[in-house]
């Protein structure tokens, strides 16, 4: 992982976790960005390439299916948001 912040929720759970993450699996490589991406950032999501999307997972091949612009954009938007969640 990249960066950390403090989360809590209203529910009372709270911990620590990574900015964004990246983890190279077998079948893909894999980034956590901890937002709901469909919802926040379709538009990018649209221009991006070939790749998966979960809640708060972006699922990849290899970096050459995608925009590295367009990926570069959507890294330092859900990392933003992630850092403005912290405070």
């Amino acid at each position: 992982g990249f960066g950390e912040y403090h989360y809590r929720y209203e529910s009372g759970h709270e911990g620590d976790t990574f900015l964004i993450g990246f983890a190279s699996r077998k079948a893909d490589l894999t980034l956590y960005l901890g937002c709901d991406l469909a919802e926040e950032h379709a538009e990018v999501l649209a221009t991006l390439g070939k790749v998966r999307a979960g809640k708060g997972c972006l699922y990849l091949r290899r970096l050459s299916d995608v925009d590295r612009k367009q990926l570069q954009h959507l890294l330092k938007a859900a990392a933003g948001a992630n850092a403005n969640k912290a405070q």
